[in-house]
């Protein structure tokens, strides 16, 4: 389970130092920092269920969303969040893994969200269509279709049956808050497939 230090320092507040036994049980592995002042009781939960509490408001999407969704075929290490009006991207190395968040606008970044439960746990993922939509809006632009495609199928590796079976009315209203090069090439592409 997540805590803050400060849910820590009240739990422990019978104690003489709570700041002092804190430190104790991090050095015997009972609590786990996970960025600072955020701590994880359990060592050996999926990274992806701290993404949401590690910097937000956030939502898993990109890369990570994809290969979640069976999208991509690689593995992918870095769990990569979506964000918005932050103005920077943000990188956490952690001992549960590797957090990356970037910028979506505004108007993207409450749709195409889904909320799931793994346990005790609770985290935001982004659709298949979302996540693609916000791989492509943080990809240098394409000049056409053809370029898109190549971008798709040989450097992401999506097959193209997975790009038929994306709903393609939920892609055309999400590509409509991205304003960009990338999102109205989309929509021509899933217009020919």
């Amino acid at each position: 389970m997540i805590k803050t230090t400060a849910m820590l320092l009240e739990e422990l507040k019978d104690y003489a130092s709570p700041k002092t036994k804190l430190s104790r049980m991090v050095q015997k592995g009972e609590r786990f920092p996970i960025v600072k002042g955020l701590y994880e009781t359990e060592r050996s939960v999926p990274a992806h269920l701290l993404a949401g509490s590690i910097y937000g408001p956030s939502y898993i999407s990109f890369e990570y969303a994809l290969a979640f969704h069976g999208m991509i075929p690689e593995a992918v290490y870095a769990v990569t969040c979506a964000t918005f009006e932050k103005k920077k991207r943000k990188r956490y190395d952690t001992p549960f893994g590797i957090f990356t968040y970037r910028d979506v606008p505004p108007e993207a970044f409450p749709l195409g969200i889904e909320l799931r439960q793994e346990g005790d746990y609770w985290y935001r993922i982004a659709s298949p269509e979302k996540a693609l939509c916000d791989e492509l809006y943080t990809t240098r632009p394409v000049r056409n279709a053809s370029e898109l495609a190549d971008l798709l199928f040989d450097d992401l590796r999506i097959e193209e049956e997975n790009l038929q079976r994306l709903d393609k009315d939920a892609v055309f209203e999400l590509s409509d808050k991205y304003h960009s090069t990338n999102m109205r090439k989309l929509r021509t592409l899933l217009r020919r497939l």
